[in-house]
């Protein structure tokens, strides 16, 4: 048989074996490029989902309740008043004929400070007197008859009504006599009054009158007319408003230290004596009374002190940063880390020291308390602590500069 040769097709080129592997390295490489980029981008996601998860967590700093001092000292305003005090009022009408006593005077018990003229009371104690002299002249007529009607009873020469009788008018003239003495002694106190006399010993602080004023005693609608003042400043009085929260511990028998501005770098001593033991309702306050001695009198009555008390502490009193406080609708709060959570804890305020305040309860003590909490924290939320800060040694920072 004869072989049949075909003639190949004109311009084909058989296909090279190398060709397609440089076409699939090309392929493999582009898919790897491809694949590598997506990974990366969910890499690259998912990473920052996370930081973003991380830094949605609100990262604080706390700081731990300091327990207050076992005893402490409170610092009140306090009114200083004399131990005794009074005005000196006239009790009878009149004018003032002479004064012997100004302000600052030093005066003792029973001298006299002043003398009012009253005309009117001299003339009404002469009509009394004359009264009892009349009265008294027929008491003495009406004794007389009542005796001889009695004796001349026995005698059956008068009637038991004439003795009777008798006996009325001298029952009669003597009321009428008690009651004339009583007029006397009325008058006669009043005209005791013209003559103003100091009732204790002390200091006149004021003088409200002077030579030829109208003098009223009050026995009119008009006012009464206070003549002086005199105050013994030898022991004074200083009250305090405490406030109610302290109330417990202030108990008399406790030390205070005055500290007055006209005295700087001086103390004065005084003790509690006594409290009113009441509440006041309009400003919840105890009133209490310091009494203070004042031999030479450098102490002026009427200055205003600032009250030092050592007062003994809570237990369970402790002191925070103002900063850690949260003024919420229902009441104050302070905001707590707990397992990673925050908590918000009411508490009651105590005594604000400026840039700290006095927690009087609601803490335990060992808490940690969120500096600067954000208005939107709530209670359950994820908060994370910040790490604090190592402080650089000053010779450190020295050696720097």
């Amino acid at each position: 048989m004869q072989e049949l040769h075909l003639p190949a097709a004109t311009g084909a080129k058989p296909r090279s074996r190398g060709g397609w592997l440089a076409a699939l390295a090309v392929f493999l490489v582009f898919v790897g490029l491809l694949v590598s980029g997506i990974l990366e981008r969910i890499h690259a996601n998912a990473t920052l989902r996370t930081e973003t998860a991380d830094t949605a967590i609100p990262t604080v700093s706390v700081v731990a309740p300091k327990r207050a001092a076992p005893s402490q000292e409170i610092v009140l305003p306090g009114n200083v008043q004399p131990f005794v005090t009074s005005p000196i009022f006239a009790r009878t009408n009149g004018y003032l004929v002479h004064w012997y006593f100004d302000i600052g005077a030093h005066v003792k018990k029973g001298q006299l400070l002043a003398i009012i003229s009253s005309p009117e009371v001299d003339q009404q104690l002469q009509q009394a007197r004359s009264n009892l002299l009349t009265a008294q002249a027929n008491l003495d007529l009406a004794t007389i008859t009542k005796t001889r009607y009695q004796g001349l009873l026995k005698a059956h020469a008068v009637s038991q009504q004439d003795v009777d009788n008798a006996v009325g008018t001298y029952n009669a003239n003597k009321a009428i006599v008690e009651a004339d003495q009583a007029a006397v002694e009325e008058y006669t106190a009043l005209v005791s009054f013209e003559r103003v006399y100091a009732p204790f010993d002390g200091v006149i602080t004021a003088r409200n009158t002077d030579i030829g004023d109208l003098i009223n005693s009050g026995s009119t609608a008009n006012p009464k007319t206070d003549l002086f003042h005199i105050a013994q400043p030898g022991v004074l009085r200083v009250y305090v408003n405490v406030p109610e929260e302290y109330s417990p511990q202030t108990k008399p028998g406790l030390t205070a230290e005055l500290k007055l501005d006209e005295f700087p770098g001086r103390m004065f001593t005084g003790k509690l004596v006594r409290t009113a033991d009441a509440i006041n309702y309009t400003t919840r306050t105890l009133l209490v009374e310091v009494d203070v001695n004042n031999p030479s009198g450098e102490l002026l009555s009427g200055a205003y002190a600032e009250v030092h008390f050592k007062i003994p502490g809570q237990a369970s009193t402790y002191i925070l940063p103002v900063d850690t406080l949260l003024f919420r609708k229902e009441g104050l709060n302070v905001t707590i880390v707990e397992n990673g959570k925050a908590k918000l804890v009411p508490v009651t305020p105590g005594r604000d020291f400026g840039d700290s305040i006095e927690i009087v309860s609601g803490l335990q003590g060992n808490e940690s308390v969120i500096m600067s909490p954000p208005d939107s924290i709530v209670t359950g939320e994820t908060v994370k602590i910040a790490t604090p800060q190592p402080s650089t040694p000053a010779s450190a920072v020295g050696a720097k500069q």
